[in-house]
C-alpha cells in the first residue's frame, strides 16, 4: 500500500505528550452520542405550563392537546403525559422528554392528587436501577426526572397548602425549581414581595429547592455575576406567549395589552431569559444531582431492608435534600424488594453456571491436549 512507505510524523511539538486533548475526545464522543434530559412541569391548570415549555425550547410539544371543559375537570384525575422530542442545534442533539401532569389541583379533593406523580418518579428510578443491575448495561435509557418546574399561582399571597404538601413530598426525589406563573398580572413591587413571601414559607416548612452550585475560583467574573443574578432571581417570575408581535420594527414574542406589550424575552419584563439560562447552563449539574443525590438516596433505601437504619445518611453530600422528617422507607413495597432479591439471586446463579462451563471447557481442552501428545 502507498501508506506503508510513509513515515509516521508526530503531530505534536517535542516535549508534548498530548493528553491535554482528552477533553476534546470526550466532547466529540458526547456530541456524537447526544444528550438526554427529562423535565417535569407541575401546577394547576391555566397557569401557562405548556406555553412556557414551548417557549423554552422553541418547539410545539402539544400539537393536538385536548383541553377539558369544566364538567370534565370535576371528575378528572391527575394523568402523566410524557412527550419526547429530538432537538438539534449546531450539531448537538438533545432528546428532551417533558412530563406534564394535567389535572393537578383541579379536583375538589386535592389531598392525594400528587400520588401518581410520586409513583411515576419512583418508577423511573426503579427502571434505571433494574437496567443498571442487568446484564446489558451499555445502552441504558435515562428517563429519570432531572428537574421539576413547579408553577405557583400569582393570585395568592404566597404558597397554598397544596403547594407546600406537594413540595414536601417530592423535594428529596427531584430538583424543584419554583416558578411564579403569569407574572404580567403583577407589578414589580408585587413580584418582589411575592418572591420574598414564597422563600420565607419554603424555609419555614423545611423544603429544599434546587440551588445553583457555587462558582469555582478560576471562573471568569462574568459567569460569577450571572450565577449571582440567577440565584437572586429564584423563584423565577415568568410570562409565556405563542404570539409574535411587531414592536418598533422588530418582531418579539409577547403579549399585547392596551397599555403596552409584555416581551417574553425581555429581562426587564420577566425572568424568562434567566430561567432558560439557568436550565441550559446548569443542565449537567441537574443531571449530576439527580444521579448522585436523589437516585443514590432511592437506591440505598431500596437495597437496605425496611427495618434497617441507613447509617450512610451522615456521610451524604451537603447538597442532599433533607426533609424536616426523614424520608420514609417504602414499607408497602415488600413485593418489589422480594422481586429484586430474586433477580439478584438469579444473576448470581447465572454467573456460577458460566464459571462452571468455563471450567469444563478448560478441562476438556487439557484432556484433548494430553491425548494429542
Amino acid at each position: 500500500m502507498a501508506t506503508e512507505g510513509r513515515s509516521f510524523s508526530n503531530p505534536e511539538t517535542p516535549g508534548y505528550v498530548g493528553f491535554a486533548n482528552l477533553p476534546n475526545q470526550v466532547h466529540r464522543k458526547s456530541v456524537k452520542k447526544g444528550f438526554e434530559f427529562t423535565l417535569m412541569v407541575v401546577g394547576e391548570s391555566g397557569l401557562g405550563k405548556s406555553t412556557l415549555v414551548n417557549n423554552l425550547f422553541l418547539t410545539d410539544l402539544y400539537p393536538e392537546r385536548h383541553i377539558p371543559n369544566a364538567i370534565d375537570k370535576i371528575k378528572q384525575t391527575v394523568k402523566i403525559d410524557a412527550s419526547s422530542v429530538e432537538i438539534e442545534e449546531r450539531g448537538v442533539k438533545l432528546r428532551l422528554t417533558v412530563v406534564d401532569t394535567p389535572g393537578f389541583g383541579d379536583s375538589i379533593n386535592t389531598g392525594e392528587c400528587y400520588a401518581s406523580i410520586l409513583q411515576y418518579i419512583d418508577e423511573q428510578f426503579e427502571r434505571y436501577l433494574n437496567d443498571e443491575s442487568g446484564l446489558n448495561r451499555r445502552n441504558i435509557t435515562d428517563n429519570r426526572v432531572h428537574a421539576c418546574f413547579y408553577f405557583i399561582s400569582p393570585a395568592g399571597h404566597g404558597l397554598k397548602p397544596l403547594d407546600i404538601a406537594f413540595m414536601k413530598a417530592v423535594h428529596y426525589k427531584v430538583n424543584i425549581v419554583p416558578v411564579i406563573a403569569k407574572a404580567d398580572t403583577l407589578t414589580k413591587q408585587e413580584v418582589h414581595k411575592l418572591k420574598k413571601k414564597i422563600l420565607e414559607e419554603i424555609r419555614a416548612n423545611g423544603i429544599n429547592i434546587y440551588t445553583l452550585p457555587d462558582c469555582d475560583d478560576d471562573e471568569d467574573e462574568e459567569f460569577k455575576l450571572q450565577c449571582d443574578q440567577l440565584k437572586t432571581a429564584m423563584p423565577f417570575a415568568v410570562v409565556g406567549s405563542n404570539q409574535i408581535i411587531e414592536v418598533k420594527g422588530r418582531k418579539v414574542r409577547g403579549r399585547m395589552y392596551p397599555w403596552g406589550v409584555v416581551e417574553v424575552e425581555n429581562p426587564e419584563h420577566c425572568d424568562f431569559i434567566k430561567l432558560r439560562t439557568m436550565l441550559i447552563t446548569h443542565m449537567q449539574d441537574l443531571q449530576e444531582v439527580t444521579h448522585e443525590v436523589h437516585y443514590e438516596n432511592f437506591r440505598s433505601d431500596r437495597l437496605s431492608g425496611p427495618g434497617e437504619v441507613d447509617e450512610r445518611d451522615s456521610g451524604r453530600k451537603q447538597r442532599k435534600t433533607q426533609s424536616s422528617a426523614p424520608p420514609p422507607h417504602m414499607n408497602g413495597d415488600g413485593d418489589k424488594e422480594k422481586a429484586l432479591a430474586e433477580k439478584e439471586a438469579e444473576l448470581r446463579k447465572m454467573q456460577a453456571m458460566v464459571a462452571q462451563m468455563q471450567a469444563q471447557m478448560q478441562a476438556q481442552q487439557g484432556a484433548n491436549g494430553a491425548q494429542a501428545v
